[in-house]
């Protein structure tokens, strides 16, 4: 076996053991943290699950998008109103949700990825504002700002001949982990396969990857396809775990959010967003206990790290000691 070969072995041994210990370590807080934060981190674990969706397409592929609050969107609606408006099951209402998101994406990414740099960014930022234009429009249906919770039976989920209670602690716990390692186990698979491989060289150098003769469009495509769909399983996901749909979730508020976690944790790295997910949420958490001015804190403490860090902080760590960190 060739020193190359090796080293991949090895570098691969090492992401199965670092990335299925963070896991590990998820599954075991359940058993030893507070109701408060048990809940919280049910609640990181299904945000770090849209940032992780974000990263593929701004991490990876190098697109900056300033609209995925509408995939995140459709995924929350789309579940929602199936279960509450046409009387679908919670397992067919995580389906609706995702589709509805994968449609989108795929529709708006034959339009969108026409254009590029900053004019992707605005573009990307108006459709995502018309979504959420359309959530208030349609208020009959959606409630708008209000919102509307699920309630009674739309809370159970049948499943292969089991019944889940999606209102359980402990079964949502586990829910939002298992599809957060799905979505990190999927990533990594990507990153490490030929088409990950693409999507980085179209992030470096996109006219030379069209030298090369790969179709960047197509690829720009189907990151983006990906990116949107699981921002959507994210958002049907957090419907239904916590039975609440609102017009806020489609704002320009969660457009941004996932693009500070990925700053914060590291563009490009596979828990780079999980850690920032957590990070800026219990930084939001502590100092919104000591100050009104708590947004305040929470930027200063982002400039510092993004000052010191600016990779992020596994991207950061990569560069400078990790190089094996996907």
């Amino acid at each position: 076996m060739s020193v190359r070969a090796t080293a991949a072995r090895r570098n691969l041994h090492r992401i199965i053991v670092s990335h299925g210990g963070v896991i590990a370590l998820l599954f075991a807080a359940q058993f030893v943290i507070g109701a408060y934060y048990h809940l919280s981190l049910t609640r990181v674990m299904v945000l770090a699950t849209f940032a992780v969706g974000y990263n593929i397409l701004f991490g990876y592929t190098g697109l900056l998008s300033l609209g995925h609050a509408l995939f995140f969107g459709a995924g929350l609606y789309g579940a929602g109103i199936a279960a509450t408006q046409f009387g679908v099951g919670a397992s067919g209402a995580f389906v609706v949700g995702i589709a509805a998101g994968l449609l989108l994406a795929f529709a708006l990414g034959l339009i969108i990825l026409r254009t590029a740099g900053v004019a992707f960014m605005i573009v990307t930022m108006m459709f995502a504002q018309a979504g959420y234009l359309l959530v208030l429009y349609f208020g009959t249906y959606t409630r708008g700002d209000e919102g509307f919770v699920l309630k009674g039976a739309l809370r159970e989920a049948h499943l292969f001949g089991f019944s889940l209670n999606l209102a359980d602690p402990v079964t949502r716990y586990n829910l939002a982990l298992f599809l957060l390692a799905a979505c990190v186990v999927g990533c990594i698979a990507l990153v490490r396969s030929p088409v990950g491989r693409v999507l980085v060289a179209i992030r470096e150098n996109e006219e030379r990857s069209r030298m090369l003769g790969y179709n960047t469009f197509r690829y720009k495509l189907f990151a983006l396809t990906l990116s949107g769909t699981i921002c959507a399983t994210a958002g049907a996901a957090y419907a239904l775990l916590f039975a609440y749909v609102g017009a806020t979730f489609a704002s320009i508020e969660y457009s941004i959010l996932p693009l500070l976690w990925v700053l914060l944790g590291g563009i490009g790295t596979v828990l780079g967003p999980v850690v920032g997910t957590l990070l800026m949420f219990y930084l939001v958490d502590v100092a919104s206990s000591y100050t009104s001015a708590y947004m305040l804190v929470v930027g200063i403490v982002l400039l510092i790290l993004i000052v010191w860090a600016p990779g992020g902080l596994l991207g950061t760590l990569r560069e400078r000691k990790i190089g094996w960190l996907p």
